[in-house]
């Protein structure tokens, strides 16, 4: 199956978070693993909160790929260390204030050991998540129900793609990126789109794009869709060296890891 869009690369924004990125109306909102902050449009700080955890009944320190739904910030929060996720929370925060609002209860038993993105389908009022640890784990879809907070089983992605880092939902798909590249070999990252309509246990999953026109070969993470603007936007770390999903020191010529949002024009095929 051919990829539903072809994606052209017409600027690069630097922003503040390394891990996910999303769109409503007039803005942006961008997260870092411990940071949450809101741009314009043309990617001006609007603001930003650096407690984003303040509130939570469990230790949390780990933010992943984040989406909107009217003006709600949806994330997936978890305390990380070494590659695995525990107390995973689905939370909602306010896209204004950017604070915590409520917490989703979540179900333990899913089999789901880490939490790398979250997105709504506001159509079938329904919550993803994603799973970047490779093993079972990372061949499901975890759903819970938009309106009710239920969770509502798992969905088995045919074929499964390999470390799973973000997720989103646009017009009638789910696309996930994938850190399925080797970086010190300069070998890309990818983008799969999923059709979730097609069954209700598993989804099959396409090729839609591979990421051959970063800067630099890094770490994908995060993206969404700019429904207003036609914009397909990518978040992209590169200079630091990353080993079990956390930043190891740098690459030759680096004293900081860069976080930046690739931004595309669509065309539908």
């Amino acid at each position: 199956m051919l990829p539903k869009y072809s994606y052209s690369l017409s600027d690069v924004k630097a922003v503040n978070g390394r891990q996910g990125v999303c769109s409503e109306g007039d803005y942006y909102w961008v997260s870092g693993s411990t940071t949450l902050s809101k741009y314009d449009k043309d990617f001006n700080l609007i603001k930003e909160n650096g407690h984003p955890f303040d509130g939570y009944e469990f230790e949390v320190n780990h933010i992943g790929d984040i989406d909107v739904y009217n003006n709600e910030l949806y994330l997936g929060v978890e305390y990380f260390m070494d590659g695995f996720g525990t107390n995973i929370q689905v939370a909602v925060y306010d896209g204004d204030t950017l604070e915590l609002k409520r917490v989703f209860p979540f179900n333990a038993e899913t089999g789901q050991l880490e939490c790398s993105g979250i997105a709504v389908d506001y159509d079938s009022r329904i919550v993803y998540m994603t799973s970047w640890v490779d093993n079972e784990s990372s061949s499901y879809l975890y759903m819970y129900d938009l309106d009710t907070t239920e969770y509502l089983g798992r969905k088995h992605l045919q074929p499964y793609p390999e470390w799973l880092q973000g997720i989103a939902y646009y017009d009638g798909y789910l696309y996930v990126t994938c850190d399925d590249g080797v970086a010190d070999d300069s070998d890309p990252d990818h983008m799969y789109r999923i059709n979730v309509s097609e069954n209700i246990v598993s989804a099959n999953v396409v090729l839609e794009r591979t990421f051959d026109d970063v800067i630099l070969q890094g770490e994908i993470e995060g993206l969404t869709f700019d429904k207003e603007k036609g914009l397909f936007l990518l978040l992209y770390n590169r200079g630091a060296r990353i080993v079990l999903g956390m930043p190891k020191g740098f690459y030759e010529g680096y004293t900081e890891e860069i976080h930046e949002v690739f931004i595309y024009d669509m065309k539908e095929r």
